[in-house]
């Protein structure tokens, strides 16, 4: 089994390259925020109780987080592997991670990160919002803010992956083909 972690800063070209690697691998693709929006829509028991920490402005606790995604990961029991966008977060959440693949049998094979500079990630998201019309693109100081959010965020989980040999940066300059063909690279070579 191929599991993944990917990441990489607003702007890096995770949504671009997840969407390339779960074609050429044959993924399923999970992002906590995607799974968040559907227990909260759905109405789940999960649900529920993530709302009422977001209603209160409170981050969701790991626990709530972590079963969600373990009820994502255990309907996909025929899985060749899966792409964990957004999550972990933080060391807390990378050692439950890898609790919940190891009551499947499997484990994280590896974090890829997306390496873009920072100067680069602003020209990114300013066109991406002319583009696409994401107005949390559009403004320099939220952008600034959410790089500065995953710088502190990471480099916590960064270390965890690197601590097991399992962290892997990618150049993410040059044309997304370059960039994919990098990628392609650094699984083949670590699965």
């Amino acid at each position: 089994m191929l599991n993944i972690v990917l990441f990489g800063p607003p702007g890096a070209g995770k949504g671009t390259q997840s969407q390339r690697l779960i074609e050429k691998y044959d993924l399923v693709h999970l992002s906590t925020g995607d799974i968040f929006r559907a227990n909260i829509g759905g109405n789940t028991e999960l649900g529920k109780l993530a709302k009422s920490y977001i209603d209160k402005g409170q981050l969701v606790p790991d626990e709530v987080t972590i079963n969600m995604l373990g009820s994502e990961v255990k309907k996909h029991p025929d899985a060749k592997g899966f792409i964990f966008d957004g999550f972990p977060r933080t060391k807390a959440q990378a050692g439950a991670l890898d609790e919940l693949m190891s009551e499947i049998g499997s484990s994280i094979t590896a974090m890829i990160a997306l390496d873009v500079p920072e100067e680069e990630l602003k020209q990114r998201l300013k066109k991406r919002a002319e583009d696409s019309g994401r107005s949390d693109d559009a403004d320099p100081k939220v952008i600034a803010n959410r790089i500065e959010v995953y710088k502190n965020e990471t480099a916590p989980v960064k270390s965890y992956y690197q601590e097991q040999n399992k962290f892997y940066s990618i150049d993410g300059l040059g044309a997304i083909s370059e960039i994919t063909d990098r990628m392609f690279d650094t699984v083949e070579q670590i699965k």
